[in-house]
């Protein structure tokens, strides 16, 4: 198995999209998550219009962290309008040359050799499974990334491009208030086939929205948080690291208390009665 850290921090909101955190800041990030167990970093080229990768690479050169340290990962295959990309609309490309040179121009910009997970974005109606296997083999053996995945795709979607080269990865959106790849065959597929699973958006809508299914939630978890002795955030990520696929949180935060936060949520492991009373109270009826 990849060395790679239950929990992974997500940099999406590292940069320009978000906090805009310094350069010290983002520094003393990388070292405060090393420093509490989590090794991998998750990153797309396009995060903070095409910005965070290159914060991020020099708050990581200010640090005295060996590389063989973290797990850097990255996505590529959507392109975005942008400053750095004069083009009209979002759209999606996978051909070999622009593979390879995202992950190079990844490279450059997060100051490192290589990426321990290369990520295609989104799935695309035009992409080719031999095109991408080509500029795959070649990253490979140029040293420039040790493995591949996907992020968002569909079971078929992913048997349709994998040929010569396996794909190791999905990362999906997957929590308690979205569970569908429970259900749809997706995580089934994905532990079939051996494919580790990464789910961004672990906590769902939980403290984003206040509807009927929070509200259900809510009262699911209160008899929960004093048998587990855990917060609710806790409780909903060790609801969905129960499951079999053995899936890892990305996480958004970059405070450090929530962090830790996260980290305590790996040791909960709920009894299978409260892991349904939690599934019943998102889905709003009682298991058939």
């Amino acid at each position: 198995m990849i060395k790679v850290s239950k929990i992974i921090s997500g940099t999406m909101n590292w940069g320009v999209w978000g906090n805009n955190l310094s350069t010290l800041e983002m520094a003393n990030l990388i070292e405060t998550g090393l420093s509490l167990g989590i090794n991998a970093f998750d990153h797309a080229d396009i995060y903070g219009d095409y910005t965070t990768e290159t914060a991020f690479g020099k708050a990581y050169a200010q640090t005295k962290i060996a590389r063989e340290e973290l797990f850097l990962i990255s996505k590529c295959g959507i392109q975005c309008p942008s400053d750095f990309n004069p083009i009209l609309l979002n759209y999606y490309s996978y051909s070999k040359s622009y593979i390879i040179n995202q992950v190079e121009r990844s490279l450059l910009n997060l100051k490192t050799d290589y990426l321990d997970l290369l990520l295609l974005h989104r799935p695309s109606p035009l992409m080719q499974g031999d095109e991408i296997n080509s500029a795959i083999d070649q990253l490979k053996a140029e040293g420039k990334i040790k493995n591949y995945g996907v992020s968002n795709f569909t079971p078929s979607q992913i048997d349709l491009i994998q040929e010569t080269t396996p794909i190791l990865f999905n990362q999906i959106e997957c929590s308690l208030t979205h569970y569908q790849p429970m259900f749809d065959d997706t995580l089934d597929h994905m532990i079939n086939k051996n494919i580790q699973t990464m789910a961004w958006a672990p906590l769902g809508n939980y403290f984003k929205e206040k509807d009927e299914a929070q509200q259900r939630i809510e009262n699911a978890l209160k008899p929960l948080l004093k048998k587990y002795d855990a917060d609710e955030d806790e409780l909903i990520l060790a609801w969905l690291m129960r499951h079999p696929a053995a899936i890892h949180p990305v996480i958004g935060t970059t405070k450090v208390e929530r962090i830790k936060k996260s980290l305590r949520a790996v040791d909960i492991v709920l009894d299978e009665i409260d892991w349904f009373s939690l599934l019943v109270a998102s889905q709003g009826h009682r298991m058939p």
